[in-house]
């Protein structure tokens, strides 16, 4: 069962305040990793796929044609078949990858802003507020992700808009524990002691001192967490809380298809391909990222 939860003592550290030099060197060693290389294409390309997916599609990814229903792979004018109604698998996997995208990252992109100021917040002020914040956040760490998601989108019923505040609302804790974690190492640091000496007010210090150190390594965080989303939005789309028919996304795919598996088990297959390797890439992408920054975990 998928778990999003993040151990205490094993949260993301950086040493040092950045600098222009710093970032230069992240780029350079980044660029030195082939496997992180290489998932950041192929991210670029489903992103383009996503932008351009109804320009370059062969076919309307809405036409359907009994007379061609669940073709085999390589049939005639249907590189990768057809579905259950006939409609083109390729066309509806290249449009259904806007849709995807869409509902894996939108959630970790909210989870981001909202958890970081959370933990931002609560690891700057410490002490009771530090506290009350924190504990909050624990209560959610009683439910597994899946279940959590699955029993939101069900109190909120289904849909795109409710399965995005139910995946933002799963993803916001484990973001808001990493930045409370890296907020409290920094704020120990002799640099931030010496702006509080001169006079600078919490905000001035939050935001000069603060957020340059602790943002890295939050977003480094979310970026491994858009694969668990994907997965997690392809699953509540499998069990019809999310996108609803006859819309192209690859988790409906994979429900509308699940009855053709002894007819055309690889037609079946194709939509948790692009699943397993978008989720592969943002990995890969996060790991490359976490090594090239020299966070520690």
């Amino acid at each position: 069962m998928l778990n999003v939860a993040v151990n205490p003592a094993k949260v993301p550290t950086l040493p040092v305040e950045k600098s222009t030099g710093y970032w230069k060197n992240v780029g350079q060693r980044f660029m030195r990793d082939r496997v992180a290389v290489f998932a950041a294409i192929v991210i670029l390309l489903l992103l383009a796929m996503a932008v351009f997916g109804s320009y370059i599609a062969p076919y309307d990814p809405f036409a359907s044609s009994i007379m061609k229903r669940l073709k085999p792979i390589g049939f005639t004018g249907h590189i990768l078949g057809t579905d259950e109604l006939g409609r083109d698998m390729l066309s509806r996997l290249i449009v259904g990858t806007k849709l995807s995208l869409f509902m894996g990252i939108t959630p970790v992109v909210c989870a981001f802003v909202i958890g970081s100021v959370i933990g931002i917040v609560a690891g700057y002020a410490g002490g009771a507020v530090n506290t009350v914040i924190m504990r909050t956040i624990d209560v959610f760490y009683a439910f597994p992700s899946v279940l959590l998601a699955i029993a939101l989108s069900g109190v909120l019923g289904a849909g795109i808009t409710n399965s995005l505040i139910s995946l933002t609302i799963v993803f916001i804790p484990p973001i808001a524990r990493v930045a409370e974690s890296v907020t409290t190492q920094i704020r120990s640091r002799d640099y931030v002691d010496a702006a509080r000496a001169s006079g600078a007010d919490a905000f001035t210090i939050v935001r000069v001192h603060v957020l340059g150190n602790v943002l890295g390594p939050i977003f480094v965080y979310a970026t491994s967490l858009i694969a668990v989303s994907m997965i997690l939005a392809s699953g509540l789309s499998f069990l019809g809380l999310g996108v609803k028919p006859p819309e192209p996304e690859w988790g409906l795919m994979l429900n509308t298809l699940r009855t053709a598996i002894y007819v055309q088990p690889w037609i079946a297959a194709l939509p948790g391909v692009m699943i397993f390797v978008t989720s592969i890439a943002f990995n890969l992408l996060s790991d490359g990222l976490r090594t090239a920054m020299e966070i520690k975990n």
